[in-house]
């Protein structure tokens, strides 16, 4: 059964540790966006991190994925840079891929999707930040 992130401050640590490939959808080529900042943050901390965007053909030249099933490994996190309009739909892309985890922005909220993929065995969390919950429970890491 998937956890709610939002509930279980220790499943989002798991989730952290556990992780290895983030996909990131609605990921900018614009570095003045927050979803372009968290990106590179991603990368920098040593997970891969694919970008999903249909928009843009690449970011800082590395292609960029038209959707979740397009993205070419297993996806342990899907980090939603949508509107929450959007999340029940990329709860639907990233169950039908297999994706372990739903980590949705700030801001970022649908119940039905919550639902959705909890029944769906996924975790989730919606409005959280992961580069700040990243940076909160590693920063000791992070600056050693």
């Amino acid at each position: 059964m998937g956890k709610n992130l939002n509930q279980d401050a220790e499943a989002r640590r798991d989730v952290l540790v556990h992780s290895t490939v983030i996909a990131v959808v609605g990921m900018s080529d614009d570095p003045y966006y927050t979803s372009y900042e968290v990106g590179k943050y991603l990368e920098e901390v040593g997970y891969t991190v694919y970008p999903v965007n249909p928009t843009i053909e690449e970011i800082d030249g590395n292609r960029t994925y038209k959707s979740l099933a397009d993205v070419p490994e297993p996806i342990d996190i899907v980090d939603v840079f949508r509107k929450s309009m959007y999340l029940p739909e990329i709860v639907d892309e990233a169950i039908a891929v297999g994706a372990k985890t739903v980590w949705a922005q700030e801001t970022v909220h649908d119940d039905e999707a919550v639902q959705k993929a909890l029944d769906a065995g996924l975790n989730i969390g919606t409005d959280i930040c992961i580069r700040k919950e990243h940076k909160r429970l590693f920063r000791n890491m992070i600056q050693g």
